[in-house]
């Protein structure tokens, strides 16, 4: 499914939620320059439908395309990946602050008191019951056939 967004952020994401073009672009990164029909080589998919996937990349600055007479070679642009990775970091951040804070918390010196144990080794709500009977109940009356 193709979006279209208009904020650059949105895009990135958008364009990188696809495990498709995320292949595509892991490809441009092992072997970058590579022509279209050789970036599509691999998937089980018709030719348009990788042109659909490309041009979401590229409307997303992911991915550059240069024509030199008839070939179409693709580049990376992972400098476009960047405010992503700055938006991915502040969280990071956050979440790392918070689990510090958990970990200090969890390694204080104050450590909680033991409850006290009963003298009675027995459950102390067990001293008021009365005891099961053993065995079962007579059985009841057999159902009709």
């Amino acid at each position: 499914m193709v979006y279209y967004q208009a904020d650059p952020l949105d895009k990135t994401f958008a364009a990188l939620s696809d495990p498709t073009r995320r292949a595509l672009l892991a490809r441009l990164e092992a072997t970058d320059g590579l022509s279209i029909s050789e970036l599509a080589k691999p998937f089980a998919m018709s030719l348009p439908a990788v042109m659909k996937h490309i041009d979401v990349l590229t409307d997303a600055g992911l991915m550059t395309r240069t024509k030199i007479g008839r070939k179409v070679t693709c580049n990376l642009n992972a400098a476009a990946m960047q405010a992503a990775a700055g938006w991915l970091n502040r969280y990071a951040r956050f979440w790392n602050e918070k689990l510090d804070k958990l970990v200090a918390f969890l390694e204080e010196d104050d450590p909680c008191e033991p409850l006290p144990q009963p003298s009675n080794p027995a459950s102390p709500s067990n001293g008021g019951s009365t005891p099961r009977p053993k065995g079962s109940t007579p059985p009841g009356p057999n159902r009709k056939k």
